[in-house]
């Protein structure tokens, strides 16, 4: 029986690959990454050719050995866990993109899918544990849409405080970043805060809220800035110079 399907799984992963980002290194649609590695279907000669050039692997290794248990490559369960192990003390932070928002509502728990998302470190960030974020809108003004909010983890709404900036996941809203204004009369509801004044606050249930991440840092492009050349303004003041003077005469 082929272990291709089960060997291209393994190189993904030993890689750090999405499914997605695999799928296009190969020029394929990501649905039949799926079906490959789910063994619903074969791969293609040329795909398998490709993958074996990508990884220098025979296609014999390719399509007859178990790869995760190869003496050469070293199971992939083992290898995970030395990089964890190994970057314990560095903070790996797993990031959410908008397009992957939907399927971390479903899969905020579950493990493999946190894994299959990419990472990054930031040397300031000590201890914790932290997420990051890709936010859309303008309700958080003047943090600009397309942002990356890096947030640590808050275990229960108890631990939050009124005011301050979080990653709020919940069943009805999704991810929004959002301040949080606590209750004192009723702790069955939350106030969440735009910085935009233009958005009005509003109310979610708290046992709607399934994670909180307190904002620690915020990621965004340099904003391309205009430059004023010295002719430019020159003009601009010789032509505000001609406006008044002709004011005055006119006043005269």
């Amino acid at each position: 029986m082929s272990k291709a399907g089960l060997n291209l799984k393994y190189l993904r992963k030993l890689r750090g690959w999405t499914q997605e980002e695999f799928a296009n290194k190969l020029n394929i649609k990501r649905s039949l990454i799926g079906s490959y590695e789910e063994e619903r279907a074969d791969p293609r000669i040329e795909i398998l050719e490709v993958v074996s050039n990508m990884f220098k692997l025979s296609m014999d290794e390719l399509l007859l050995k178990d790869l995760s248990q190869s003496v050469n490559t070293g199971g992939y369960l083992q290898k995970r866990r030395m990089m964890k192990i190994g970057s314990a003390d560095r903070n790996v932070i797993h990031f959410v993109p908008v397009k992957a928002a939907a399927g971390y509502l479903t899969s905020y728990a579950d493990s493999e899918f946190i894994d299959e998302l990419n990472t990054f470190t930031l040397p300031m960030l000590t201890g914790g544990d932290y997420r990051a974020f890709e936010i859309i809108g303008d309700s958080m003004l003047p943090t600009p849409s397309g942002s990356i909010i890096v947030g640590e983890k808050v275990e229960s709404l108890e631990d939050t405080k009124n005011g301050q900036a979080y990653i709020v996941v919940s069943k009805n809203e999704g991810i929004v970043y959002k301040r949080i204004q606590k209750n004192n009369k009723s702790k069955s509801k939350i106030t969440l805060e735009s910085d935009n004044p233009n958005y009005q606050p509003y109310q979610i249930n708290a046992e709607d809220i399934v994670e909180l991440w307190q904002a620690q840092v915020v990621i965004g492009k340099v904003a391309s800035q205009q430059r004023w050349d010295v002719n430019s303004l020159a003009n601009l003041v010789n032509n505000l110079q001609d406006q008044v003077s002709t004011l005055k005469k006119k006043m005269n």
